[in-house]
């Protein structure tokens, strides 16, 4: 949603459900959720943009996912393992164990010679 606001400045109830192969109708449904929570600005048969607090939301869901693929790659997952993994879990993850992972993926990448010790560990090596 973020990135389709970002693009055009709104998105479109079309826009979105083309994006998640969903039906118009149950895109409409959930955008009319998300306003009355306050997290979309909605005017029906136009287009919505996300409020302060939605864009709050939306950057956390992005740095979360940004966060799990970027830890799961320096893992040496292959590119289909951590898309279908990362949509697995990072619905799951409670905040603190998303602060130690994203710790980890800093510190593997300001000390990269511990993460190839680790992964070198994990082959048996």
């Amino acid at each position: 949603m973020q990135e389709l606001v970002d693009l055009k400045g709104y998105a479109r109830v079309s826009d979105m459900a083309a994006s998640l192969g969903l039906s118009r109708s149950a895109v409409s449904n959930m955008v009319r959720r998300l306003a009355r929570r306050g997290f979309v600005n909605y005017e029906k048969y136009r287009g919505f943009t996300l409020t302060p607090e939605g864009r709050a939301v939306a950057n956390h869901i992005k740095v979360r996912h940004e966060t799990l693929a970027e830890l799961l790659h320096l893992l040496g997952l292959s590119a289909e393992t951590v898309e279908q993994e990362v949509e697995v879990i990072e619905h799951h993850l409670k905040p603190e164990t998303l602060r130690v992972f994203s710790r980890l993926v800093r510190f593997w990448h300001e000390h990269p010679r511990h993460l190839e010790t680790f992964l070198r560990y994990g082959k048996g090596k």
